[in-house]
């Protein structure tokens, strides 16, 4: 049985962890070798290029971090959840909720991210 929980908080390890070697470490260890990730704002594929967008984000937002905005729904091979992105403790400045597609093995072959807050949205 699917653990979607631990897979989304894994996931969303990868988008905390600063140290690069890490980050990459994480990044391997969950997705494929052709995994790809989606939202509005970038296209990755591949484990080298959702690494790259992992640290731009970091980069763009230094200092938040990400966590889960609730609880985690999963059913055979997708799971579902909403995320926050903000200080610590706080109130998040964005918040989005993705769909997250695994293999047999529970890694991520694919994410659709949507966006729900961002900065300067009306």
């Amino acid at each position: 049985m699917t653990d979607y929980t631990d897979i989304a908080q894994r996931y969303l390890a990868t988008w905390n962890e600063t140290d690069p070697a890490a980050r990459r470490a994480l990044v391997d260890e969950l997705y494929t070798v052709d995994g790809r990730y989606v939202d509005p704002l970038v296209d990755a594929e591949g484990r080298d290029a959702i690494d790259a967008t992992l640290a731009a984000v970091q980069a763009q937002f230094a200092g938040m971090v990400f966590s889960l905005g609730g609880s985690v729904d999963g059913h055979h091979d997708v799971a579902r959840f909403t995320w926050n992105l903000g200080p610590a403790g706080a109130e998040p400045i964005v918040v989005g909720f993705d769909v997250v597609a695994l293999t047999e093995d529970g890694r991520i072959r694919q994410v659709h991210g949507f966006l729900d807050k961002v900065p300067g949205q009306a």
